[in-house]
Formats: C-alpha cells, structure tokens, sequence
C-alpha cells in the first residue's frame, strides 16, 4: 500500500458513521449485510448510507457485491490487513519484543 492510498483509507475512516459502518461489516465477516440494513442497523437514512459505502469502498476498505436485487457490503480484509501492515511495517526496529504486545492482541481476535 502507498502512502496515498492509506491517507485515503484513514481520512474514509476519520468519519464516526463510516468507522462504525466498518466496524459493524468486520463483525458480519464473511456473511457481509445489505445496505438496507446497514443503514437501519446505524440509524441512518439510506440515501446518506449509500455515499458513506462509497467513500468506504473507494478508500479499498470496503466491498459490494450484487446478490439479487440486493448489494451486499463486506469488509474488504485485504484492503485492512494492507492498512495495518502499512502502518507497523517499520515496527520494532528490529526489536520484535517491541512488537510482542501488539501481536498478542491481534492473535485471540483471529
């Protein structure tokens, strides 16, 4: 990931309904939720739901696929592990112990 891309993703996610709407998709892994309900689930009007999905997915963050007559959000998990690891490469200095807590947190999650 460059540099421009995780200022994209970060200033997608510096928006306290995008952050949520991102956090609730992660929860929904891989199952994904309908942007209806996302917008009900958030108490949000759909038509101020649908640009925050987009500026979600256009930061690489988060993914639409078509089902139906539906279009189902996911959290795309690559575009956040590339935004993780853009952020901690350069962690520990070669200290990994620097690092050991971190990790130890990620680890139950997973």
């Amino acid at each position: 990931m460059d540099k421009n891309l995780a200022i994209t993703a970060l200033g997608a996610l510096a928006q306290g309904t995008r952050l949520d709407v991102f956090r609730l998709l992660v929860r929904h892994e891989p199952d994904g939720l309908a942007a209806g309900d996302i917008a009900r689930q958030c108490d949000v009007p759909q038509n101020t739901m649908s640009a925050h999905l987009g500026i979600l997915a256009r930061a690489g963050i988060v993914r639409a696929e078509r089902h139906g007559r539906s279009i189902i959000y996911r959290a795309d998990l690559d575009g956040l592990r590339a935004l993780t690891l853009f952020l901690v490469k350069d962690c520990c200095a070669g200290s990994p112990d620097v690092c050991a807590p971190l990790l130890a947190e990620l680890a139950p999650c997973c």
